[in-house]
C-alpha cells in the first residue's frame, strides 16, 4: 500500500510538472497585438508596391550609410544598426506605424526585428535575403 501511494505522488508531480512546462513553452514572446514577421523577397515587394503612399508605412534600411549611398529600396530611409544609438533611435520610432525592415543579406534585419518586438513595435517584415536577394530577382532598386 506504502508503494502505491508513493508511486501515486510520483505520478501526479510527474503529471503537475509537465502542466506548468507545456504552458510555459506553449506561450508566445510576441504580444498577441503584434505582427513581426520574415518575409520572401516576392512578398516584400508585393507589400510595397501596396503600401508605398501610405503614410503609416516605413520601408527602413539597416546598413551602413556607406551601404545605403549605393543603393536601396524606394523610398528607404536609413538607420544604422552598427551605430552607437542605434537602439535609442529605433525606440524612438513610432511603433504604430508598419515597417519593411531589410539589410545586405537579411541578417541585421533579422535581428533588428526581435529588438522592435522588445521594444513593443506592432507590425514590421524582415526581407530574407535582404537587398541581396531583392538584386537577384531583378527587383527595382533606387540609386
Amino acid at each position: 500500500m506504502k508503494k502505491k501511494g508513493l508511486g501515486l505522488l510520483a505520478l501526479g508531480a510527474l503529471m503537475l510538472s509537465l502542466s506548468l512546462l507545456s504552458g510555459y513553452y506553449g506561450r508566445s514572446s510576441a504580444r498577441p497585438e503584434s505582427r513581426l514577421e520574415h518575409i520572401t523577397v516576392s512578398e516584400a515587394a508585393a507589400l510595397l508596391q501596396s503600401k508605398k503612399d501610405e503614410a503609416n508605412f516605413v520601408v527602413l534600411d539597416v546598413r551602413t550609410p556607406q551601404e545605403f549611398a549605393g543603393e536601396r529600396l524606394e523610398n528607404a530611409v536609413n538607420l544604422d544598426y552598427y551605430g552607437l544609438n542605434f537602439r535609442e533611435l529605433l525606440s524612438q520610432l513610432d511603433k504604430d506605424k508598419i515597417y519593411l525592415v531589410y539589410c545586405r543579406t537579411g541578417r541585421r534585419s533579422s535581428l533588428t526585428l526581435m529588438i522592435m518586438e522588445e521594444l513593443g513595435f506592432k507590425e514590421a517584415y524582415n526581407v530574407l535575403g535582404g537587398i541581396v536577394q531583392w538584386k537577384t530577382e531583378g527587383l527595382p532598386l533606387s540609386p
